[in-house]
């Protein structure tokens, strides 16, 4: 069976898309090492976690075993967005020996990776308990992989923020140098695409003020300083959500959720994460 998900998982052509491109780059011209089994040997296997963790990816864990064998069944104990004890038994699996050998690899690079920003995220999540902060990826992501990993974050407790360049404005120092102040800039990015949500970087106060007389949607504040987020907020008084951005882990996440912020976006829940240690056991029968 398919494990059903508490959270809603990208479009099944989307996981078909990532897994036919995992399984290209591992297969080549075909499995070298499978063809050691018997033709026809079936064989069931054991998925188990080693390590502390909040399960995500099993929509592209199935698809890769499906993509190889369509009749494999996959028996799941567990839900993405659970979390789970070092030793936990993920799945069973049942099907043809070769083909569960050969989807292996590419199945659990899913797991492991897109478990492991659950894991991270929810760590970051926890760290802001009791606060209002929502916790915000970024679109430092693993290339091509960037919808599974936003998927990943939302399994861990924390939000999405914009996709990519296309659904969302953020205008950054770059971006102010070229077009002479956070006022004209905010002023293009009205003309050209009105309809999108758009946010402004700032570095410093007098930054932040020209950003609330813009009219800009978000402010975000980029590496303040404590003392400089709590001034921030009081000046803002509600009228702009602010995210900040820079110098935030999980030792410094939970001071800057109690300065009043509404968002904390962290690159580290996609980049900077520790692959999840699992196992899959076969046995022929």
């Amino acid at each position: 069976m398919t494990a059903t998900p508490r959270f809603a998982p990208p479009a099944a052509s989307q996981i078909a898309a990532d897994v036919e491109r995992a399984l290209a780059e591992d297969l080549g011209q075909g499995d070298a090492t499978a063809a050691l089994l018997p033709a026809d040997a079936q064989a069931q296997a054991r998925l188990t976690c080693r390590d502390a963790a909040v399960i995500a990816g099993s929509a592209w864990f199935d698809a890769c075993f499906r993509r190889m064998d369509p009749s494999v069944q996959i028996d799941w104990q567990v839900q993405d967005g659970d979390p789970v004890a070092p030793g936990t038994l993920i799945c069973r699996l049942a099907g043809h020996a070769r083909s569960l050998v050969t989807a292996e690899r590419t199945a659990l690079n899913f797991l492991q990776l897109l478990s492991a920003t659950a894991t991270t995220t929810a760590q970051h999540v926890a760290a802001v308990a009791g606060t209002a902060v929502r916790v915000l990826d970024t679109r430092k992501t693993v290339p091509g992989l960037r919808v599974a990993q936003k998927y990943a974050v939302r399994c861990g407790g924390g939000h999405n923020q914009r996709m990519g360049l296309y659904d969302a404005i953020l205008v950054k120092e770059n971006h102010i140098i070229a077009a002479g102040s956070i006022a004209a800039a905010v002023s293009a990015a009205r003309q050209l695409h009105p309809d999108l949500p758009l946010e402004v970087e700032v570095e410093n106060l007098d930054e932040l003020e020209q950003a609330l007389r813009a009219g800009v949607d978000r402010i975000m504040l980029d590496n303040f300083e404590l003392a400089q987020m709590r001034e921030a907020v009081a000046r803002t008084a509600g009228r702009v959500p602010l995210e900040i951005s820079g110098n935030v882990d999980l030792q410094t996440i939970g001071d800057f959720a109690r300065t009043g912020v509404d968002f904390i976006s962290v690159g580290a829940l996609t980049k900077h994460v520790h692959a999840i240690d699992l196992s899959l056991r076969l046995q022929l029968v």
